[in-house]
């Protein structure tokens, strides 16, 4: 049985064309405790942050500075103990289970380490699940599928499952899964740590064209000395909390690693 789509997620008034200036996220005061009693961990610790629409922003830090944390919180992966989130001045606390389910499904694109393709699912499946589930028609998605393929240099491969992809071209289904349904913010946890250099280097190529000619929001979370300096905004994270912001033309230097 076909499974009715859920109703939109309420957004924030559109005042036409998007600016530099929209706000996409704003967070405030986010806090994060994991554990209970005596054994507590706290993971963020009263972040402030804005994104707003065309940013292409990096958050970089050592092992366990918050970046991952804060960025499921943004996606409505997980709850935070204190502070807000709002996406499109939507309040994630305001909404239920379903209703971040449809945020995601309807705003927010995701672009994981691990690819998450869905292994029985040929490119062009996978590459038009999000919009099967919001209900488009058939012939539509395929034919919007079909061109946003061509556009991450996928032509003529859409009929092949991930088995029979290399990593590279993985990550470019996951990248046109998450940019096909035209979301307000594309999430990217560590997009080039499953792949060689050559091949991140190719993807961060990519995800620049389509920020720079699609207007395609990116934040990122990464180790990945490359994807900093590619980055227009450097958000510095430590210990939960934001340690330095840097804007920068997305063409400089290498960084140093942490």
């Amino acid at each position: 049985m076909k499974q009715k789509p859920e109703a939109s997620v309420p957004r924030a008034p559109d005042s036409g064309l998007q600016t530099p200036q929209r706000v996409i996220v704003g967070v405030r005061g986010l806090v994060k405790e994991y554990g209970k009693g005596q054994v507590v961990t706290r993971a963020l610790s009263g972040i402030d942050l804005d994104v707003t629409a065309g940013e292409f922003t990096a958050m970089a830090g050592p092992s366990g500075s918050g970046k991952s944390t804060l960025l499921n919180m943004i996606g409505g992966l997980d709850t935070p103990t204190a502070g807000t989130v709002e996406v499109e001045g939507v309040d994630m606390a305001s909404l239920s289970g379903s209703g971040k389910s449809a945020l995601r499904r309807d705003r927010i694109g995701f672009i994981f380490q691990s690819y998450n393709l869905i292994p029985v699912m040929t490119a062009m499946e996978n590459a038009e699940y999000v919009l099967m589930l919001q209900g488009m028609k058939a012939k539509e998605r395929r034919e919007l599928v079909a061109q946003v393929l061509e556009q991450v240099g996928l032509a003529g491969l859409s009929n092949r499952f991930p088995r029979e992809l290399s990593g590279g071209q993985q990550q470019r289904v996951a990248i046109a899964r998450a940019i096909a349904p035209s979301p307000a913010l594309v999430l990217a946890d560590e997009p080039t740590a499953n792949v060689d250099s050559k091949t991140g280097e190719a993807l961060l190529d990519l995800m620049r064209q389509l920020n720079e000619e699609k207007g395609v929001t990116f934040l990122f979370s990464t180790h990945d000395p490359r994807v900093m300096r590619r980055a227009r905004r450097l958000i510095r994270l430590k210990d939960g909390a934001v340690e330095g912001i840097r804007h920068q033309d997305g063409n400089g230097p290498l960084p140093e690693c942490d």
